[in-house]
Order: C-alpha cells, then sequence, then structure tokens
C-alpha cells in the first residue's frame, strides 16, 4: 500500500467525525459535506507523510477550512435562521447511526454557537465537543495556548447562558411532546400554555421571505394554535438532533421539522424548518406514530 492509498484509508476512518465537526462548525449538513471533500482535496494534493498525530491532522485542517468559510460569510444569518436537522427514528438499530444521532448536538446549541465568532466558534467546537488540546487550535488562531483558552471560556459561558440545559431522558422529552401535541390536536391554549415554558422561544424558518420569532407561552400559543392543530395531525415522534422531535408528513412528504427542546417538564424551545427547499434535501428514516 502507498502514501496516498494509506492516507485515503486514514482519511475514510474519520470521515465521520470530520463531518461532525464541520456540521457543528457550519450549522449546514451540505456545507459540511463540502468542507469534508475540500480537507480531501487538500491531503490528496500535498505529501501524505507530511500529516501527524493520532487523526494525520484531519480535524485542525477541517476546523480551519470551515474557520475560513464561516469568516468569509458577506451577512450574518438572521435569528430566525434555524441548523440543518439530523433525523433520526426513535430506537435506532444501527449502531453506528445510532452512535451518529446520539452525537448530534441539538438545535440550541447549534443556534447558541451561530451567535459566537469565528474564532470563538472554533475554539469553544474543537476543544470541548471533540477534545483537541488548546496547543493543536492556538496555531490555527494565530494566538498562544493561554489566549485560546480564554477564548473558548468566554465562549462557553455564551453557550452556556444561550442554550437551556435539556432533558437528558428521551423517554421524558416523549411525554411532553405527547402532551403537547395532544393539546394541539383539541386546539386548547390552556393545554398548550400549561407544556410551553413561560419564557419559550419558538422560531420558524421558512425561507428568507416567510420566516418568525415568537417569544413567551401565552404569545406562542395563541398565535399558533391554528398552525399546531393543522400539523399535529400528521406528526410523527423522530429523533431531531438527538433530541425527540417532530416531523410533519401529509402524504409522506415532509411539511415541517420541529426540534424541541424540553427543561424542566416544559418545552423551552421549538425551532421549525420549513423552508420547502432545505426540507426537500433532508434524509428522513423512520419515524414512530
Amino acid at each position: 500500500m502507498n502514501g496516498t492509498d494509506l492516507l485515503a484509508e486514514r482519511f475514510q476512518a474519520h470521515r465521520g467525525q470530520l463531518r461532525a465537526v464541520a456540521y457543528r462548525m457550519l450549522g449546514s449538513l451540505s456545507g459540511a459535506e463540502d468542507a469534508v471533500q475540500e480537507t480531501w482535496l487538500r491531503l490528496s494534493s500535498g505529501d501524505p507523510d507530511g500529516m501527524r498525530g493520532p487523526d494525520g491532522g484531519f480535524t485542525t485542517l477541517i476546523g480551519r477550512i470551515c474557520l475560513d468559510r464561516l469568516r468569509s460569510r458577506t451577512a450574518r444569518r438572521a435569528d430566525t435562521f434555524v441548523p440543518d436537522p439530523v433525523i433520526g427514528p426513535l430506537s435506532p438499530t444501527d449502531p453506528e447511526q445510532e452512535a451518529l444521532y446520539a452525537d448530534a448536538a441539538g438545535l440550541a446549541v447549534l443556534l447558541a454557537l451561530e451567535n459566537l465568532e469565528p474564532a470563538q466558534r472554533l475554539a469553544v467546537v474543537l476543544h470541548d465537543m471533540f477534545a483537541v488540546p488548546f496547543t493543536d487550535i492556538a496555531p490555527i488562531l494565530e494566538r498562544t495556548p493561554a489566549a485560546t483558552r480564554q477564548l473558548a471560556s468566554r465562549a462557553r459561558r455564551r453557550v452556556r447562558e444561550a442554550a437551556p440545559a435539556a432533558e437528558p431522558d428521551s423517554g421524558r422529552q416523549r411525554e411532553v411532546l405527547e402532551a403537547f401535541l395532544a393539546a394541539a390536536k383539541a386546539g386548547d391554549v390552556e393545554d398548550l400554555v400549561a407544556v410551553l415554558h413561560p419564557d419559550v422561544v419558538l422560531c420558524t424558518d421558512s425561507g428568507p421571505r416567510d420566516s418568525r420569532r415568537v417569544r413567551g407561552a401565552r404569545a406562542v400559543a395563541e398565535q399558533q394554535a391554528l398552525e399546531f392543530r393543522q400539523f399535529a395531525n400528521c406528526a410523527r415522534l423522530a429523533l431531531v438532533n438527538g433530541e425527540v422531535g417532530i416531523v410533519n408528513l401529509p402524504e409522506g412528504r415532509p411539511l415541517s421539522v420541529v426540534g424541541v427542546t424540553v427543561a424542566e417538564g416544559r418545552i423551552v424551545a421549538l425551532h421549525i424548518l420549513a423552508d420547502p427547499e432545505r426540507l426537500a434535501r433532508l434524509r428522513l428514516p423512520g419515524t414512530a406514530h
């Protein structure tokens, strides 16, 4: 086996992790795939023997590529932006798929990452989520390891403040969502208010021309009651970024995907992707009634 073949084999072994890094950095599944491909093109055009470290330097290289892409964005995403969701069945049967779904960062966390500066996002993603040492991250950011550590610490605080600690028990998540859907089907505003946290935030991303953000249990329940009732009739429960969420499938076609964050027995965040173009590109494994 020559050097290029060995590099390709090592790269393939780490491809899943590289895609996960890029997804957390960019919030886009297609963007993550593009970043993985660019990583391979850069590696394959260089000296295979020049790569060092347990993963051949792949993680730091894709981190650099994603950092460049974040810095080159011409505009900040709107506060109604919902990242591409990773969707899976409630009970994955494939161990590889199960690991992927369990490892998917929640949509609330991804949205918190969206509000960080590119350098902050890189530092907290690589170190906190993928255990890359600060000594390896610092050269990418052209900072000292100590300065990079401080950068990550500030970013970590911002993420914790923006993303509520989610209920870890999937069974409890499902109970709350079932109560939400029952109230939605009945069109009962008071029951909807009861299952929503007083400061719940709802973001609906239907594309650049029709998106909205609503805060507060009463406002969300009253403004969205009719819409909730309509989609509750075709709702299927699924894992959405590792948490129990909702996929709306009238006639088998995705109308929307709802990422739900549950904390302390109530819904604290609803992130609805309803952009037809983006929905058409999603993979929708089996979901539960």
